[in-house]
């Protein structure tokens, strides 16, 4: 039986040598795989587990027999997949702890921003009523707090020089925050357009709320303020188009409710009226300040709003600052000296003030924005706990009842807009984990009472 050598050049420059025996017709073919060798020239795993073929080939009557060989690197490539699974599972197992560090971290944040809102809200509150007892002057107080709001953008570059890593210096952040106002930044002309209705509404808000707190209880104020979340959902659906969601409906019209019935927990009383509709002003305002920002101005960052404040402030200095001095001279709010006036409640009144207003947008960078409102609605409970230690209120049937209810219409005004989506798919979610229990403790017994014992001589078979 000769043997026929063939030299096959493969495109790698790799030499293939492969033996063909040729055998007489009849004859048995060797099925060892002797006489086959081959010569490989230095390749990579990829290239080596791509290496040709040799077929078997059958030459009819001639009696040719061709046998290949198949030879593949596969241990090499099973390393290769085990490893890119491995460090797949490992990148996945890192990203599921980055992503539950980064909602634990915005969890204690937001937990800390709920706590410092309601605080300073209640501080601010319960400050102006101890202010009342000795110095009643809401204008004044007003004005004096919101020219605070001048060092907001100074406290947002203090941090951003701690936190930033390329730090800009003030005027180019000044002017890169200013975008807020347009393209062009902060003009003259914007400055009195954009920034006076706002600067008239924010006065508006806080002074109303303050002749609020002088013919009401620091809970009833507050309690009612929570309102103007239900007038920016009416607003917003009537001025900007937003979607109709008939549960916000349903919280607006327990505002109202709430309202009516804190006007009856007095049982009409003069003051009380005069109270709740200073309140319900100041929430009023609120809301049309709110709704009027995301039509003009749209949504801002931290550093827009920053701006945004303390240019309010400076409107408020400058042009507002002639109010106060008319109301002096005409002996609406009159005080004897300067050195009379209660400085120390008016400064802890404005710090306070200003501490909230930073906090609710330092508060949106840092945690989830419903926290905000959430932090907002504990002032009622907080300021109710302090009015009850000072044995200012006493709180009859109707009156709580309008509390909650003015409460739960807040927090169902926090209901996202597919929260009806989000609900049923929960639903389904629960409906299907109990279902597939259900079939795993139907399936679990069945294993083990279809099984054989050994000790009888049969093999336990299960049958799923």
């Amino acid at each position: 039986s000769p043997t026929i050598i063939e030299l096959i050049y493969t495109p790698t420059n790799s030499v293939k040598v492969s033996s063909v025996t040729r055998c007489k017709p009849g004859a048995n073919c060797p099925s060892s795989h002797s006489g086959i060798s081959r010569q490989l020239s230095p390749l990579s795993v990829t290239e080596d587990s791509s290496a040709p073929i040799l077929e078997l080939q059958n030459r009819g009557s001639s009696g040719v027999c061709g046998h290949r060989v198949e030879r593949q690197n596969r241990s090499a490539d099973d390393g290769t997949q085990t490893h890119s699974e491995n460090s797949s599972q490992e990148n996945r197992i890192k990203a599921r702890c980055l992503s539950c560090t980064s909602m634990a971290l915005k969890a204690i944040w937001g937990l800390l921003i709920i706590l410092s809102v309601s605080s300073s809200w209640v501080g601010t509150t319960q400050i102006v009523k101890i202010t009342y007892k000795n110095f009643y002057c809401p204008f004044f107080m007003t004005w004096f707090s919101t020219n605070w709001n001048i060092m907001f953008f100074p406290v947002y570059y203090s941090g951003h020089l701690a936190t930033a890593q390329e730090k800009q210096s003030p005027m180019k952040k000044f002017r890169e925050c200013s975008r807020i106002f347009g393209e062009d930044g902060l003009t003259l002309k914007l400055f009195l357009k954009r920034t006076a209705p706002f600067s008239i509404l924010w006065t508006l808000t806080n002074y109303l709320y303050l002749l609020a707190l002088k013919k009401l209880t620091a809970t009833d104020v507050s309690a009612l303020f929570c309102c103007n979340k239900a007038f920016v959902f009416l607003l917003s659906w009537i001025v900007l188009k937003d979607r109709f969601m008939g549960v916000r409906i349903v919280a607006a019209i327990m505002a109202i409710t709430g309202i009516v019935m804190m006007a009856y927990a007095d049982n009409f009383h003069a003051d009380s009226i005069i109270g709740v509709a200073f309140a319900v002003g100041s929430a009023s305002t609120s809301a049309l300040y709110k709704v009027l920002f995301k039509m003009f101005l749209g949504s801002a960052n931290f550093g827009e709003a920053a701006h945004f404040v303390s240019t309010l402030g400076f409107f408020n200095l400058i042009f507002i600052s002639f109010t106060p001095v008319i109301l002096y001279f005409t002996k609406v709010e009159h005080w004897s000296s300067f050195a009379a006036l209660p400085w120390g409640c008016l400064c802890g009144m404005a710090g306070l003030w200003l501490a909230f207003n930073i906090l609710v947008n330092v508060g949106v960078v840092l945690t989830y924005p419903i926290l905000i409102s959430i932090g907002t609605v504990l002032s009622v409970p907080g300021n109710a706990a302090v009015d009850l230690l000072k044995q200012e209120v006493i709180f009859n049937v109707v009156r709580l009842a309008a509390t909650i209810i003015i409460c739960i219409g807040f927090l169902l005004m926090l209901l996202p807009e597919e929260w009806d989506e989000i609900t049923l798919r929960f639903i389904n979610s629960l409906k299907e984990k109990k279902s597939e229990e259900h079939v795993d403790d139907v399936t679990d017994p069945s294993v083990h009472l279809r099984g054989r014992s050994r000790a009888n001589g049969t093999v336990s078979i299960p049958l799923a």
